[in-house]
């Protein structure tokens, strides 16, 4: 289904193969969430890239994560991971040691403090996803999953 053109905008017909059209439509999708999540974020004071490292450390627990571990989980690849957490430390979010085992190790964990934050954002970052995608129902959110699932099975 082609979108209907905001007035005074020019009408674009679709052109390229469907598999183009639909690869544009999941990069416009992808630009629209994450924009929207970088605003919601930004009222805390955190980017989206330093969300979801607050929320790899909090799952790795008190063993916590190598910053090339971190790095490895991230959704979107940050080629300054070290830059990243150094940010989350200055503000007491996460620490970092060296390993008694290996001196080359360093550790990475989320501070009480980070997991503070989090914990005040969780019920505002469900109401968020609700509002993004809530509208779909469960049947299709599943459907989406898989077919999601399917595509990155051969990225």
């Amino acid at each position: 289904m082609v979108s209907k053109p905001k007035a005074g905008a020019p009408a674009s017909l679709p052109s390229g193969t469907l598999e183009e059209q639909v690869f544009v439509a999941l990069l416009r999708t992808a630009d629209q969430l994450q924009w929207r999540a970088t605003e919601m974020l930004k009222r805390h004071g955190l980017s989206p890239t330093q969300y979801n490292a607050l929320r790899i450390l909090r799952g790795a627990g008190p063993e916590g994560l190598a910053c090339s571990e971190v790095g490895q989980r991230m959704i979107n690849r940050d080629p300054d991971v070290t830059r990243l957490l150094d940010r989350l430390q200055r503000r007491g979010l996460i620490r970092r040691s060296r390993e008694q085992q290996d001196r080359r190790v360093i550790k990475t964990r989320i501070t009480p403090a980070g997991l503070d934050l989090l914990k005040s954002l969780n019920r505002e970052v469900m109401e968020f996803h609700r509002q993004l995608l809530g509208h779909m129902g469960e049947d299709r959110l599943e459907n989406l999953m898989r077919l999601l699932e399917v595509v990155r099975e051969k990225s």
